[in-house]
């Protein structure tokens, strides 16, 4: 995701590092250390304006997060987010970093859950290997997280969810709750994104599924 660019957004961003990391190899290996607790950890690849990241992180206060989001522009409205709360967010850290590096911030079984919202589809065969359920990169999720760890995947293209229910299940994970429209019967828990409720409004339907690692 791409915003209007914000020329105060760096600034502002460097301002909090006890938010946005600066320096997240470093705490490779040491996030319990850096939350000071040993709950969960779940991330976020893509987290946009962080809505979803957020919003997590305060309904689950016994979870730590993690959302990763590369532009400036876009990052500063998640930390913005947190600096509204008049406690903040504790359990919240952000990273200016590209996903695809995530094996330089955690180690094997560091990351409990991945969550995956909306990601580009990519639609031109060409382009598949970008898609962030390709075989590449589930591969790379593997390397952070535990044996039997879980992605979790919305979006509101078919083409998308079709091809992830196929790439996935070709890795040897296993498939749960799989949805073809999450808001026919939206779950309590269910923490919807920015895109998410543009698009239900416009009556659209989104797809969700659960995958799991089997080794």
């Amino acid at each position: 995701m791409r915003a209007r660019y914000k020329p105060w957004a760096a600034e502002l961003i460097e301002a909090h590092p006890e938010i946005v990391i600066p320096e997240p190899q470093k705490l490779k290996g040491k996030w319990k250390e850096e939350f000071g607790n040993s709950n969960p950890l779940h991330i976020e690849a893509g987290s946009g304006k962080g809505r979803f990241i957020t919003g997590m992180a305060m309904a689950n206060p016994k979870i730590n997060y993690i959302g990763i989001e590369l532009f400036d522009s876009v990052i500063v409205t998640a930390l913005q987010t947190v600096l509204e709360q008049e406690e903040g967010i504790p359990n919240l850290r952000l990273l200016r970093v590209n996903a695809q590096e995530m094996e330089s911030f955690f180690e094997k079984n560091e990351v409990d859950r991945l969550y995956l919202n909306f990601s580009d589809p990519w639609p031109k065969t060409r382009h598949a290997k970008r898609r962030l359920t390709h075989e590449s990169f589930l591969k790379l999720y593997e390397t952070v997280l535990p044996k039997n760890g879980e992605i979790h995947f919305k979006t509101d293209n078919r083409g998308l969810f079709e091809y992830s229910l196929t790439s996935i299940s070709e890795y040897g994970m296993l498939l749960k709750d799989v949805s073809l429209d999450l808001h026919a019967n939206e779950p309590e828990w269910n923490i919807m994104t920015e895109y998410e409720e543009k698009f239900m409004k416009k009556g659209q339907p989104i797809y969700r599924m659960e995958a799991q690692y089997n080794s």
